[in-house]
């Protein structure tokens, strides 16, 4: 089965709100193991505005599952990257001041940059995935040829397109998720991924090997419950019980 990533920023936003530890983290990082998930997500940026780099380090002994730090790589991520040797690094393409990852990697434009610092994840023992658009094959083929172990497939497009035709909007994912596991590359998915869409991908891809969500989880949860939230977006991404 795919396996879940929990992204808690969303978690870190409302804690600065206030600057002081309420909600805590780490403890929210446990619980949600606790309930189920597969994984912690967390994408520190560089003015710190939801996770800080403090709490990458904090988090590191309790997250007994997967651990997935994804961001920019400048020189401060990198090294933080290094020194904490999560199970996986995601690369995504963003400028500072973005609200969110809204694009994926050029790979064949930034190839010599990304070979270089995926070689130097990798040989601190770092899985590694590329953020990218599912609909260039060429950059598929590219994060190969650039040492990635993984790519991350930009679902944020089939979000929006899935709310029109949910069948045209899977297709460019259907597809690069099988050229992707032709060629020998893993496939991680996310952005945008919820309790309505994600059911449909899952039946019809489930073979991706990880969902990162975070946004629409955490808001659920509002209303449903932590726990609840979490054990529902398992059940959504069980195609044995569809």
């Amino acid at each position: 089965m795919t396996k879940l990533s929990v992204n808690i920023n969303k978690i870190a936003t409302l804690r600065n709100a206030r600057g002081e530890n309420n909600p805590d983290v780490v403890e929210v990082a446990k619980d949600v193991q606790r309930f189920g998930a597969n994984g912690i997500t967390v994408h520190p940026r560089p003015d710190e505005r939801h996770i800080r780099y403090r709490d990458v380090y904090d988090l590191r002994p309790v997250v007994e599952t997967e651990f997935n730090i994804e961001g920019y790589p400048s020189e401060a991520f990198i090294d933080l990257v290094t020194d904490v040797k999560p199970e996986q690094v995601t690369l995504v393409p963003d400028a500072p001041d973005v609200i969110t990852s809204n694009a994926g990697w050029r790979v064949r434009e930034h190839f010599d940059f990304l070979r270089k610092i995926l070689q130097h994840f990798k040989s601190h023992g770092i899985r590694t995935s590329i953020f990218i658009e599912p609909e260039v094959l060429d950059d598929i083929r590219a994060s190969r040829e650039v040492g990635a172990d993984r790519v991350e497939l930009r679902t944020g497009p089939y979000a929006i397109d899935y709310k029109k035709d949910r069948e045209a909007a899977i297709k460019p994912l259907i597809k690069a998720e099988r050229y992707a596991h032709e060629i020998g590359l893993g496939v991680n998915a996310g952005h945008d991924l919820d309790l309505d869409n994600l059911p449909f991908l899952s039946y019809h891809i489930p073979t991706i090997d990880e969902v990162s969500i975070g946004h629409a989880l955490i808001c659920d949860a509002l209303y449903l419950g932590l726990e609840e939230t979490v054990h529902r977006y398992l059940a959504a991404l069980d195609v044995r019980s569809k």
